[in-house]
């Protein structure tokens, strides 16, 4: 019989793992919104997050103002950035080229969605397209094994989409399982879910991947719960029912410092049932906005790794 390996003989070698943490912030649309983005990455960067991730306009409508957004946060800032990248109405040869331009100036995280058409869109059948995120991770690996030896100083992690509840268009929360296994076998390392607001939700998800037989990260996303408007539209758009007494509660605030403590406290106690259920960390919804994820943060007290800290690179707004 030979002898057992060094981890068998000790199986605990790494310990606990901190939480990971990161935050979500999309492309700005105009010249002010872009002064207030940059104050918010600044005051998220002190809490030297794992990565931030930049959303992509349905079809890629923003693709370069994303593209540019990312450039500084690699060239400008200390944080990782995480490029959405979305497949509907793209060819495999387009798609492969962005990949690749994304590795080019740095990126080394990719989150692959399948993305949905611009408002109004009627779909449209391209030669070549690619319907499903299961089919974009697999591209995102074939372009990275042709570039292996480019990257031997940072390989490319790859995230897709879990969903608390069932996806708007799929038959049954079974089947979204069956298709984030599909997305984990083609190579996904992570999984982000979409907004939730019951802490059922996501234990509920993770009983049934794990099941499933998915074993990838699946990183509960939190959005402050302090807007009784942006509940009521990301509520219709993901298909789940926001608290009716959070609603009430909110509503009924006297001014918004009162709303804003009220949201606070309900997002921090959806975060905390998440991780005692097992979530690995969190990643907070921002809204280009940076104080109630701030507030979140600070109340949640989140066990994180000891990291030197960097000199800020100027910004050169």
């Amino acid at each position: 019989m030979s002898p057992p390996s060094l981890l068998q003989a000790h199986p605990k070698l790494s310990g606990t793992a901190p939480n990971a943490l990161s935050y979500e912030l999309y492309p700005p649309r105009t010249p002010a919104a872009l002064a207030n983005l940059w104050t918010t990455i600044r005051e998220l960067e002190s809490t030297n997050p794992d990565y931030v991730s930049v959303t992509y306009g349905a079809s890629g409508s923003n693709r370069n103002t994303a593209v540019e957004l990312l450039n500084r946060l690699l060239t400008e800032t200390t944080l990782r950035p995480l490029a959405h990248l979305t497949c509907v109405g793209n060819t495999a040869q387009e798609l492969a080229a962005i990949v690749t331009d994304l590795l080019d100036h740095g990126v080394r995280g990719i989150l692959a969605l399948r993305g949905d058409l611009p408002n109004g869109a009627q779909p449209q059948h391209r030669p070549g397209s690619l319907t499903y995120a299961q089919d974009l991770v697999e591209l995102i690996r074939r372009v990275e094994q042709r570039r292996t030896a480019l990257l031997c100083a940072g390989k490319v992690a790859v995230g897709v989409a879990a969903y608390p509840k069932k996806h708007p268009e799929s038959p049954s929360e079974e089947h979204d399982v069956e298709v984030l296994l599909a997305k984990q076998r083609s190579g996904a390392d992570f999984a982000i879910t979409q907004v939730f607001f019951h802490p059922s939700e996501y234990e509920e998800l993770l009983a049934r991947a794990r099941r499933a037989g998915v074993t990838i990260p699946l990183i509960p996303g939190v959005m402050p719960l302090t807007s009784v408007r942006r509940l009521q539209r990301l509520g219709t758009l993901a298909g789940v029912e926001p608290s009716p007494d959070l609603v009430r509660a909110l509503a009924a605030a006297d001014d918004d410092g009162e709303r804003r403590r009220i949201g606070v406290r309900a997002t921090v106690d959806l975060a905390r049932a998440a991780l005692d259920a097992g979530a690995p960390g969190i990643h907070l919804y921002t809204f280009n906005e940076h104080g109630a994820a701030l507030d979140v943060l600070d109340k949640l007290q989140l066990l994180r790794p000891e990291r030197p800290r960097s000199v800020h690179r100027q910004s050169a707004l």
